[in-house]
C-alpha cells in the first residue's frame, strides 16, 4: 500500500513539475516576444511603452 502511495505521489510530482515548466517557457517566450515588440516600435516609429499604454487604456471601455 505504501508503495501505491509513493508511485502515485511521484507520478502527480512529476506531472505538476513538467506543467510547471510548460508554464514557465510559455511565459518567458511570451515576455521576451512583447520586449521585442516594445523595443521594435521605440527604435523604428519612436513610439514608447507610455504612449502605447495610453492608446491602449483610451481604446478599452472605462469600468466605470
Amino acid at each position: 500500500m505504501e508503495l501505491a502511495i509513493l508511485i502515485g505521489s511521484l507520478v502527480i510530482s512529476f506531472l505538476v513539475f513538467t506543467w510547471l515548466l510548460r508554464v514557465v517557457k510559455a511565459t518567458l517566450k511570451t515576455a521576451l516576444l512583447v520586449a521585442v515588440i516594445l523595443l521594435g516600435l521605440q527604435l523604428v516609429f519612436g513610439i514608447g511603452p507610455a504612449t502605447l499604454w495610453e492608446y491602449v487604456r483610451s481604446a478599452l471601455p472605462s469600468g466605470q
